[in-house]
């Protein structure tokens, strides 16, 4: 299969609140809007999407028509640290998990969206040396040096 483009649809209960959840703390912009569907674009040359979608939409089967669960979106940043300032400690948002730092090579914290979807906010570190041997090399990256 050759991908022209791959992005995440939250189906929600909350579309308005989810929106300005993506759009005001985590930088996303809108591309289209509708009363049950609102697609997001991040700023940046690799243009990440998110879309979200009333999870009671006839578009969906109707077998389907729940809200996401069980999903964690992982957001790598420069600086983890003022990211757990920005969001935790200037806008409020309570952590599902405080800030710390994990031996397999990340400095993260978790809080969630309005549906309870889990948004990981992450800076890769160096990881421990047991870790480390775990990384597989990816042709052209230096894996598992925090880099």
């Amino acid at each position: 299969m050759m991908l022209t483009s791959l992005y995440t649809v939250i189906c929600t209960a909350r579309l308005k609140e989810s929106s300005d959840f993506y759009t005001r703390l985590l930088g996303f912009r809108t591309t289209f809007e509708t009363d049950w569907y609102v697609s997001l674009r991040h700023p940046g040359e690799a243009g990440y999407e998110l879309a979200l979608l009333d999870h009671t939409h006839p578009t969906l089967p109707e077998g389907y028509r729940s809200r996401a669960q069980g999903l964690l979106l992982n957001f790598e940043v420069e600086d983890v640290d003022a990211e757990w300032h920005r969001l935790v400690t200037r806008e409020g948002l309570p952590p599902v998990l405080e800030l710390r730092s994990e031996d397999f090579g990340q400095r993260h914290f978790i809080v969630a969206d309005p549906n309870g979807v889990l948004i990981d906010i992450i800076t890769p570190i160096a990881p421990t040396v047991e870790y480390a041997e775990q990384y597989v090399g990816v042709a052209g990256q230096d894996v598992g040096d925090g880099a």
